[in-house]
């Protein structure tokens, strides 16, 4: 395998992270936009995310928060 093909899995790899992290934002609460932004940002705790708002915060509140 050449590191051209490593890139590119890596890079589907990252974005199937991102797309499923988007979607567990989106399920807890928070809109589209504010989901993607924040599942873009891989240093921001998913878990920490999702209980902010399972905690009572508006989701637009909490991505202030986390970005």
């Amino acid at each position: 395998m050449t590191a051209a093909n490593t890139n590119v899995i890596t890079e589907s790899e990252l974005d199937r992270i991102v797309r499923w992290r988007s979607e567990e934002l989106e399920r807890a609460g928070y809109s589209p936009d504010g989901a993607a932004s924040l599942a873009a940002r891989l240093e921001v705790n998913l878990h920490e995310a999702i209980d902010l708002v399972k905690g009572g915060c508006p989701p637009d509140i909490a991505v202030r928060i986390l970005l």
